[in-house]
């Protein structure tokens, strides 16, 4: 598995912390900023990330800001591409079983490390399988309203 993960200047820290899961895990990754504090504007992140999964080059992508909204909603502006919001395990469970998510978003002033830490190996553990495949369908028809 190969994963995509960037974060705005509000979610560094906690990018780190979740780096240190997939080194831990072994999994492949790549990291697409911020590498200072120094503030920047987290669609500036999406734009370079979502599309690198939206081409297959990554399996999946983590972006973190301070609340996860504002990457959830850039992530979802890319056709085919579904991002969830998930500050809690059954959530991450269920935006791969039901709506086949290819990427994780967190807010790194909501939830702390060892929650968040906790989250992402859940989510990878979860074998994307197309979710509940009505539903998906009926996600991706809306993109061509």
């Amino acid at each position: 598995m190969k994963i995509a993960i960037g974060s705005d200047h509000l979610g560094l820290e906690r990018k780190r912390h979740l780096i240190e899961v997939l080194e831990k895990e072994g999994i492949e990754y790549k990291d697409f900023g911020v590498e200072t504090p120094e503030p920047v504007d987290y669609p500036d992140i999406a734009r370079k990330l979502v599309p690198e999964v939206q081409n297959g080059n990554f399996d999946r992508g983590i972006l973190i800001c301070g609340t996860g909204i504002g990457m959830a909603i850039c992530a979802n502006k890319f056709r085919g591409i579904r991002a969830a919001v998930c500050h809690d395990i059954y959530s991450a469970q269920r935006s791969i079983l039901s709506n086949d998510c290819q990427i994780l978003t967190m807010g790194s002033l909501i939830i702390g490390k060892a929650l968040a830490q906790e989250i992402l190996k859940v989510w990878l553990a979860i074998e994307r399988t197309g979710g509940t495949v009505d539903k998906v369908r009926k996600i991706e028809e809306l993109e061509n309203l």
